[in-house]
């Protein structure tokens, strides 16, 4: 097992290294220049070119990665172009607001999705069933950018329940999360009563109720433990997309985190300060996905099995 999670850890190197690479061939095509927009529309030439110099603006592109990922690697990102500070401490202040909301969301869709798509596949061609698949066709419908207005005027600025702007406590969060839940939410009702379906109609359920299981232990044991890798595997693909979603929200609700810092560095083409966003969002991403081939082989015996014949 240990061997499994040190080879993905491995595999993650060149799939960070594989997006570093395409952002910064990214910010390096496009047009406009770093040290003009530092310095201004009114700057000299000279100046312009003393300061490309200093910044090792006009050195080889390779030259430049390699030196840049070089210095990623002890954890020295650069100082931002924009504020000429480091860039890891401004990361820092708010990539913890931009994870809160991503798991915030998903926790939220996972605790009302799940158990509605259970009761739609138990309940199958009930009213129910029907009005959950109608909600979730609806919810997937819905911008998450017109969601997250319309529930600010009438929740923040109509009823006034909760703040309309930043994050000063934990109500703050509440409107973002149920902003991004309701897209994966969708999602969630829909796998899930997808999965039960498949599950129930096998025989090894219609043997449990011959055996005289209860319905509940048959729900709890055997339809939904087996119905929860694809679960799962959405699960990990809706963080990656609460990630983005998330900075959707910080725009709307005006949040500092990574969405609003990623928009004003791509803007001003604060090369060290997006390169390093984008690292850290990609970092955290994968790291998910690793937690979630690990709880595999937690919620499957065979492939807990597969990993120490591997390992022998």
């Amino acid at each position: 097992m240990f061997k499994y999670i040190g080879k993905r850890i491995l595999m993650m190197i060149p799939v960070v290294l594989g997006i570093s690479f395409i952002i910064f061939t990214i910010l390096a095509l496009t047009p406009g220049d770093p040290a003009q927009m530092i310095l201004g529309e009114n700057a000299s030439l000279e100046a312009i070119e003393e300061l490309r110099e200093e910044m090792g603006l006009n050195e080889n592109f390779l030259f430049r990665y390699v030196k840049y990922i070089g210095g990623a690697v002890t954890f020295h990102f650069g100082d931002s172009y924009r504020t000429g500070l480091p860039v890891v401490e401004e990361i820092l202040t708010r990539l913890p607001n931009t994870l809160a909301l991503a798991f915030f969301g998903i926790g939220l869709s996972v605790v009302i999705g799940v158990p509605i798509g259970i009761i739609s596949a138990v309940k199958q061609y009930s009213v129910f069933d029907t009005v959950s698949l109608g909600l979730a066709l609806i919810m997937t419908s819905i911008p998450a950018f017109w969601l997250g207005l319309m529930l600010l005027l009438l929740f923040a600025l109509k009823l006034g329940w909760f703040p309309a702007i930043g994050i000063t406590d934990w109500t703050g969060f509440i409107l973002p999360s149920v902003t991004l839940a309701i897209g994966s939410m969708a999602t969630m009702i829909r796998m899930t009563r997808s999965t039960m379906l498949e599950v129930i109609r096998e025989d090894y359920i219609r043997t449990a109720r011959a055996k005289g299981a209860g319905e509940g232990r048959i729900i709890r044991r055997h339809e939904l433990r087996n119905a929860l890798l694809p679960i799962i595997t959405i699960i990990g693909i809706n963080f990656g997309l609460q990630m983005g979603g998330a900075m959707i929200c910080e725009t709307v609700f005006s949040i500092p985190g990574m969405g609003s810092l990623m928009i004003t560095s791509v803007r001003q083409k604060d090369v060290p300060m997006v390169m390093a966003s984008v690292l850290f969002v990609a970092v955290a991403i994968s790291l998910i996905n690793l937690l979630i081939d690990i709880l595999y082989a937690f919620i499957d015996p065979r492939i807990k099995s597969q990993y120490v014949k591997a390992s022998r």
